[in-house]
């Protein structure tokens, strides 16, 4: 199975396929250290097999963010080495560090802007990165990522919206990729070949004049002369087109562009893999071979076979699949994929994010800190069964079933037709279930999984076929 097996990310193998991507947990304070929390959530994913970890967001600089981890002082190492350790002790993950810069912000609205940078903010901005970099390689990770996404400095210069007329400006691709180049540059020279540099950056800003794939192919291409080791994808997440609230700093994720940086429920599943495969293509065609990783609502295992079986990516990120179910991989590689907790995409950690409250999972048990350990009693259904019934009620689904023993939840799966997958619809605590979302004339098919407080999925009920009536005033008019 491709999913499972090993790839080579610069100097070093990861054992498989899975990434976990950067994922603010905000449980550091705002002194940036690591702290027993923080090891913990990234032990966990480390214990449950993912390939690849990279830690969450770590400012290169002192500017004010709230909580948020740190490299930007020889201060912060001690607490980085045990975070490095941690992962190393749990088995054969890979572990690399993303590293930040932002500019200011403020509660007004007001934000600093790349146009306000000089010649020596910027070469003050290249010296951080190295020196975080340099960090890092002390601390024991296995590499850095250079944080060139969403509403970063680095993604700012890479934006069509780059308006600077100097060297570093927007009125040239070369311009533009001038900073990550440079910064690219010194930080190897500071770490050396045996050191994993990556990078994440945007296949496309989802603003308006922003970038698109047009763009984002010859920048990937740039990326690789540079020497990246790898390259991970994500869209959107931008200030241009964030929803201000009085009182609060922007946040970029709130706009159309965060809708599609962490797509929710009500996006379709992959909705990004066709830039990925893009990118991939554009770059292997000009000789460079450098591990590409798709990301966005990608948590089956059947859809990330697919994608790396066809040359779409070589490696799947998720970060909110793994938040949700740590022991993806486990599961997978012990046979048990049927067990494996699927992420309804309600983006509940997203909003936490947002609040700068401590990043969790609205699956996990009520009131917990971390994903719950792998345990083996799975949730059943009583002797009695499921008893699963379905009826129509003022234009909506109404599902009822019995309670099934150790569970603390349940999803519910619709397929809509004979020939169409089932998806997750919903996830509730009690056993009843209201789907609006369903039109009249059509059929369905519904079946219920209890999952429980070990992150373990049950069995399934019995699949239950609903026929919607046809609305009144299309019966009406069918017979005219």
């Amino acid at each position: 199975m491709k999913t499972l097996s090993p790839i080579a990310i610069g100097p070093c193998m990861a054992p498989n396929r899975i990434a976990v991507p950067a994922m603010v947990t905000r449980l550091s304070g705002d002194d940036g250290y690591v702290n027993q929390a923080v090891i913990d959530r990234y032990r966990r994913y480390a214990r449950g097999g993912v390939g690849l970890i990279v830690v969450e967001a770590t400012a290169i600089h002192g500017a004010k963010s709230g909580p948020l981890l740190r490299l930007s002082d020889d201060r912060y190492i001690p607490g980085h080495r045990q975070l490095a350790d941690a992962i190393r002790q749990e088995g054969p993950s890979l572990a690399v560090v993303q590293i930040i810069h932002f500019l200011k912000v403020a509660r007004s609205g007001w934000r600093q802007k790349i146009e306000d940078l000089n010649s020596e903010d910027i070469a003050t901005v290249i010296d951080q990165f190295a020196d975080a970099a340099a960090r890092a390689k002390e601390a024991g990770y296995h590499g850095v990522e250079l944080h060139s996404a969403h509403a970063y400095t680095l993604s700012s210069f890479l934006s069509r919206r780059n308006s600077r007329r100097d060297a570093y400006g927007g009125p040239s691709l070369e311009g533009r990729l001038r900073l990550f180049g440079e910064v690219m540059a010194a930080v190897r020279a500071r770490v050396g070949a045996d050191f994993i540099v990556g990078v994440r950056f945007l296949a496309e800003e989802a603003i308006k004049d922003g970038y698109t794939i047009v763009d984002a192919c010859p920048i990937a291409l740039r990326m690789a002369q540079c020497g990246v080791d790898y390259i991970s994808l994500s869209v959107g997440g931008k200030f241009e087109d964030a929803i201000l609230r009085k009182g609060h700093p922007p946040y970029p994720y709130t706009g159309y562009s965060g809708d599609r940086c962490m797509p929710g429920a009500h996006y379709p599943p992959m909705p990004h893999v066709h830039l990925a495969r893009a990118i991939k293509r554009h770059i292997n065609a000009h000789g460079h071979e450098i591990p590409v990783i798709a990301a966005g609502k990608i948590n089956r295992p059947e859809d990330t076979e697919a994608l790396l079986e066809d040359g779409s990516a070589d490696m799947i990120g998720m970060a909110r699949q793994l938040l949700c179910d740590p022991d993806w991989v486990a599961k997978l590689q012990s046979g048990r994929r049927q067990q494996i907790l699927q992420c309804i995409y309600c983006n509940v950690c997203k909003q936490l994010d947002e609040n700068f409250r401590r990043v969790s999972c609205y699956l996990w048990p009520k009131g917990a800190v971390q994903a719950p350990p792998l345990r083996e009693d799975m949730p059943c259904w009583r002797e009695g069964g499921d008893g699963l019934n379905i009826a129509w009620e003022e234009g909506a689904a109404v599902l009822q079933w019995q309670r099934a023993e150790k569970a603390t939840g349940y999803q519910v799966f619709r397929a809509d037709g004979e020939d169409s997958p089932p998806r997750i619809v919903a996830t509730v605590r009690g056993r009843k279930y209201r789907d609006t979302e369903v039109l009249g004339g059509s059929a369905y098919r519904y079946f219920i999984r209890p999952y429980g407080p070990g992150g373990i999925a049950g069995p399934v009920s019995q699949t239950r076929t609903l026929a919607a009536p046809l609305p009144a005033y299309l019966e009406a008019g069918n017979n005219r």
